[in-house]
């Protein structure tokens, strides 16, 4: 195959960070997806914010202060039960449905895979472990290894060291964009798995593949030619 390993986002594109919406929904009835909606967004932004301004936080805390900004802006009363009951669900974010088949046939492929994700290492274990993959992945990359979160150079690097290949041998699956772009700026092989059908960001990036699901990286692979 043209590339030696995958590396995989995990929000969004291996577990459904919008799920937490159905307790957002019975916390706050009416608000759930206005919520969920809004505290992926902010999170986001306060990545971005803090690693250009060199003011990292872990991402437990980043998420954890995009939520009560949230309810503030959505004027929700969000009290101690309730914030943790909503921090818990990151533990336990649903896998998609097709992906421990997927990954079972990418691994028979003899690929190595991997996950690097802006998640500190606690978060990353514990989602890992309650959707049945931790024996899928050779290693859960984090950002707070570089106390950077992506899109930095420094935190994609995590994926070429630990394989020790080029970037350009690696490919890169996430479900977000910005992901997609900040990994191809940096060499790798990308995939985006467009689960929202969102058109393309306006960056200049054209991924080398995408679709809608796992699935469709699986036949996106066993297209690839042999190297």
């Amino acid at each position: 195959m043209t590339f030696q390993a995958i590396l995989f986002d995990a929000y969004g594109t291996l577990f459904d960070v919008y799920s937490i919406s159905v307790m957002a929904e019975k916390l706050f009835p009416g608000k759930g997806e206005a919520l969920a909606a809004l505290w992926r967004d902010k999170q986001i932004e306060y990545t971005r914010l803090r690693t250009m301004s060199s003011t990292y936080k872990p991402f437990w805390e980043v998420t954890q202060d995009a939520l009560i900004f949230s309810c503030k802006k959505l004027a929700l009363d969000l009290d101690l039960n309730a914030q943790h009951a909503l921090m818990s669900q990151y533990a336990k974010l649903p896998a998609f449905k097709e992906n421990l088949s997927v990954l079972d046939a990418l691994k028979s492929k003899g690929l190595k895979l991997a996950i690097l994700s802006n998640a500190n290492a606690a978060m990353l274990d514990a989602v890992v472990k309650a959707a049945g993959m931790e024996t899928h992945f050779v290693h859960l990359l984090s950002a707070d290894t570089v106390k950077k979160f992506k899109t930095a150079p420094e935190t994609y690097q995590l994926g070429t060291e630990l394989f020790s290949v080029p970037a350009s041998q690696i490919l890169f699956v996430s479900s977000n964009g910005w992901d997609i772009c900040g990994a191809s700026w940096f060499g790798y092989q990308t995939f985006w798995v467009n689960r929202a059908h969102a058109p393309l960001e306006e960056l200049g990036v054209k991924p080398n593949g995408q679709g809608h699901s796992l699935t469709d990286l699986l036949a996106f692979v066993e297209h690839q030619p042999a190297s």
